[in-house]
């Protein structure tokens, strides 16, 4: 039986594992993995660190594209690992470098067999960006599970609140039948914590002792 998801309020057992630049130096875990990824500057690391209840875990740096490897992190005692990835649209990086992230990320996105699911978090504010569009595109055609995370939301009126993700919908909808899970979050307040929570706690529920089997 699954444990319990964790209240929005309290902390999460987290700690660091390992920063790796290339694939083959990712730690070989035989635990649910969940990817974070997103545009730079999307609000990555602020919501992670807020999903575990840590601010300093992730690293928060003002300069957009700071995050460069796959950092995996160990939550609740190695029940499930977190994983950091360096963010598309790579800001201020050579043409050489953002081939060589693109070309890691997808390795990893299509190659760890131990991944759950990817949260690809996206921007509240704004209207779906090409960008982000192009990703999860991508991670359809891979046959890859995603959710889609907006970040952010404190930002927007309860007006404007649900205007990008009705955007998001009917754009997603032109091409695909089903649409993937969606999640309105912010760093700031907390918001959505306990949905990504829940929604995490699930898939381990589903896919945990499995991987435990044929690991």
């Amino acid at each position: 039986m699954a444990k319990q998801a964790p209240q929005a309020g309290l902390n999460i057992k987290a700690s660091f594992i390992k920063s790796s630049a290339r694939n083959e130096e990712c730690p070989d875990l035989h635990v649910p993995e969940y990817a974070f990824i997103g545009r730079s500057n999307v609000g990555k690391s602020s919501l992670i660190n807020r999903l575990v209840g840590n601010k300093y875990l992730a690293k928060i740096s003002g300069r957009p594209g700071k995050t460069q490897l796959i950092n995996h992190f160990s939550i609740e005692d190695g029940q499930w690992a977190l994983v950091d990835l360096p963010g598309y649209g790579y800001a201020k990086v050579s043409k050489i470098q953002r081939t060589e992230f693109s070309r890691m990320i997808a390795y990893y996105l299509r190659n760890r067999k131990n991944l759950v699911n990817v949260f690809v978090l996206v921007d509240g504010r704004h209207e779906p960006q090409k960008l982000d569009l192009a990703f999860v595109k991508k991670l359809g055609n891979w046959g890859i599970p995603f959710s889609i995370v907006f970040t952010k939301m404190d930002k927007l009126s309860n007006s404007d609140s649900g205007k990008n993700q009705a955007l998001m919908n009917s754009t997603l909808l032109k091409e695909w039948d089903n649409l993937p899970p969606m999640f309105l979050t912010s760093a700031e307040s907390g918001l959505g914590r306990s949905d990504l929570l829940a929604y995490i706690n699930k898939l381990n529920g589903e896919i945990g002792p499995h991987l435990k089997k044929t690991s």
